[in-house]
């Protein structure tokens, strides 16, 4: 007889506090057991589930709303933690090896899905979940003393062109699917992106700076100013037919430098990584079967290997690539490679978008085994990544220093993703 915790009826902040108490606790697990903090939290939604213990309320809205909330905050923080001065004063290298490590990995993720069955829509975009990376090892680089290597300057900023990239392609690729492709149609969207970027960046940017100039000097103001932006620039974004997500990064790009280093900034950030942006994970993890799970590894080891041993090798070969033109050490090179392999925020964030994109017949741009396996990449980067990065701190000479454990993605701190 299995055991369904939703027929007990439980008053609904009883549910709550049942998750509540999971995500308090999942952090020091996950610190004991040395695995990423974002793969705790889509375990908890595993558990807690329609495929687990059902500890839902009867309607979703509530849940739901929050998670939208936390992947727009998500990608907002993305957004404000770039450094727009390293990307400034190495833009040149920065641009160059933005373009390798989004390229290699984006033909290896198209190639894949293409010889795996999908059509040419969906594995453009699985090419373009492989592009971009999460620099969630970065603050071990910067608490190492090793923040101001040249090579680490051109990896932080080539960041922002694999996350603008990919975020650019997921909205082509939904459009595609849910509308048919049209050159005219192609055009337009590509008219639309270019005067939704100017908008973000170059409006919202002068206009955002100067907002928070004269109203923003409270921190209530301030927040409050924050979210509404995130808001407008979600908004905007699914009026021309893209993703909230892309307005959300764009939007935290073109206040970027107007907060940085303010309380409010601090405070949104605590609340969001604290609460919306875990159930963010949380929620993803309701959509895992595990026993679908364990029959995509089982029946397709092919695709996951694939996936996964693809995403290493061309990011690794890219790094590999670019460094030797500029005569980096072997050391930094392999530096590079270990910040750009993990997969985590944006990567997750663009295949449930994909996932959740249906055309008229009903048909998902982004099936279950193909999230199954992006979550099996997420896991596996996540882990992989931050150890390759401590090997190579060790060989760059540096005695790395405790760096502060992120909210959300657990031993470093980040919010640069791609």
């Amino acid at each position: 007889m299995e055991f369904d915790l939703a027929t007990v009826k439980l008053p609904l902040m009883a549910r709550f506090g049942i998750a509540l108490f999971l995500m308090l606790l999942v952090p020091h697990l996950t610190a004991r057991l040395r695995i990423p903090l974002v793969v705790g939290y889509i375990l908890v939604g595993v558990v807690l589930g329609p495929h687990g213990v059902s500890v839902l309320p009867e309607r979703g809205e509530v849940a739901n709303f929050f998670a939208e909330l936390g992947k727009l905050l998500l990608m907002f923080f993305v957004g404000l933690e770039v450094d727009l001065r390293l990307f400034r004063e190495n833009r040149t290298r920065a641009f160059l090896f933005g373009v390798v490590t989004f390229s290699l990995p984006m033909l290896a993720g198209t190639a894949v899905g293409l010889a795996f069955g999908y059509g040419t829509v969906s594995a453009i975009l699985i090419g373009s979940l492989l592009a971009s990376h999460t620099l969630i090892a970065y603050p071990m680089v910067a608490a190492a003393g090793l923040g101001k290597l040249p090579s680490v300057n051109v990896t932080v900023g080539a960041t922002i062109l694999t996350d603008m990239a990919s975020l650019l392609v997921l909205a082509l690729c939904v459009t595609t699917h849910r509308t048919g492709f049209e050159w005219m149609s192609l055009l337009r969207q590509l008219a639309e992106l270019a005067f939704f970027i100017f908008v973000m960046v170059g409006i919202l940017g002068r206009v955002g700076r100067w907002v928070f100039d004269k109203a923003g000097r409270s921190e209530g103001a301030s927040f409050t100013l924050m979210l509404m932006i995130v808001a407008f620039g979600s908004c905007l974004a699914e009026l021309l037919n893209l993703e909230g997500i892309l307005g959300a990064f764009l939007a935290g790009l073109a206040v970027n430098e107007a907060v940085r280093g303010t309380s409010a900034k601090e405070k949104i950030e605590f609340i969001g990584n604290q609460f919306f942006v875990p159930a963010f994970f949380v929620v993803t993890g309701f959509l895992v079967d595990m026993k679908l799970f364990v029959e995509t590894v089982v029946s397709t080891p092919g695709m996951v290997a694939a996936i996964v041993l693809g995403l290493i090798g061309s990011k690794w070969l890219a790094a590999q690539a670019v460094g030797h033109a500029w005569k980096y050490p072997a050391a930094e090179r392999g530096l590079m490679g270990s910040l750009t392999m993990p997969q985590v925020a944006a990567t997750l964030a663009a295949a449930l978008v994909g996932y959740q994109a249906m055309n008229k017949a009903g048909e998902r741009l982004l099936d279950q085994p193909m999230l199954n396996t992006v979550l099996v990449l997420v896991i596996v980067t996540s882990v992989v990544g931050p150890i390759l990065t401590e090997r190579y701190i060790r060989r760059c000479g540096a005695q790395a220093a405790p760096s502060p454990a992120h909210p959300v993605l657990g031993r470093a701190r980040t919010g640069i993703e791609g």
